[in-house]
């Protein structure tokens, strides 16, 4: 296992959960130079057409062998998050929860037992440093130029190491996005859940 202490050393993001959400940030770090290894539930194999789109800098892998890379992203269907997650050390890894928690049919909030998201997502990966970010756009605005009306495309961020953090700021401003740090986790991922937050979906761009 890698793990980074400045934006400067991402080379390499591991994704758990090739997904709209997970090709769009995929899309993103390709295309400002980092290298992706992207997972699903489904193996390597079924991801063969993803890469090739994505290009060189992307290959398939398993979730375990995403989780190795220093940074890692994950935005997985809530119902099956538990279980893509489980079997992986994740002491000291720095990890992007880009997870909504929805229950399909009908967009329904996940039992969560008077947490929000981000703190159920956090006792999932025991010993990581999780940071609250990128899930509040919709794919397509994710996917798309960050680059906006003169300005950048805002992506919030929350999380209680402030190390990683700075981390994941630092990745914000290389793709071009803008970063609005919302504090920790309690409050920061409490506004950016949805259901629940009042985040999700503001399409907001910081001018300047």
């Amino acid at each position: 296992m890698s793990t980074i202490t400045t934006n400067d050393n991402i080379d390499t993001v591991g994704i758990i959960g090739a997904g709209a959400i997970g090709q769009a940030f995929a899309k993103q770090l390709v295309n400002a130079g980092i290298d992706v290894i992207l997972s699903n539930s489904r193996g390597p194999d079924s991801l063969a057409g993803v890469v090739d789109a994505l290009g060189p800098r992307a290959r398939a892998g398993t979730p375990w062998q995403a989780a190795q890379a220093g940074l890692v992203f994950v935005s997985v269907n809530w119902s099956r998050l538990e279980q893509a997650l489980a079997g992986i050390d994740w002491t000291d890894r720095i990890v992007i929860d880009a997870n909504n928690p929805v229950l399909l049919p009908g967009y329904r909030l996940a039992e969560l037992g008077g947490r929000n998201s981000s703190q159920v997502f956090a006792s999932l990966v025991p010993g990581a440093r999780v940071v609250k970010a990128f899930n509040t756009l919709l794919a397509g605005v994710l996917a798309g130029d960050p680059r906006q009306a003169g300005g950048k495309r805002v992506v919030f961020q929350s999380g209680d190491d402030r190390e990683a953090k700075a981390v994941v700021g630092g990745l914000i401003e290389r793709l071009g996005f803008a970063g609005i740090d919302l504090g920790g986790l309690e409050v920061g991922g409490a506004l950016q859940q949805f259901p629940g937050g009042v985040l999700p979906a503001v399409n907001l761009v910081k001018l300047g």
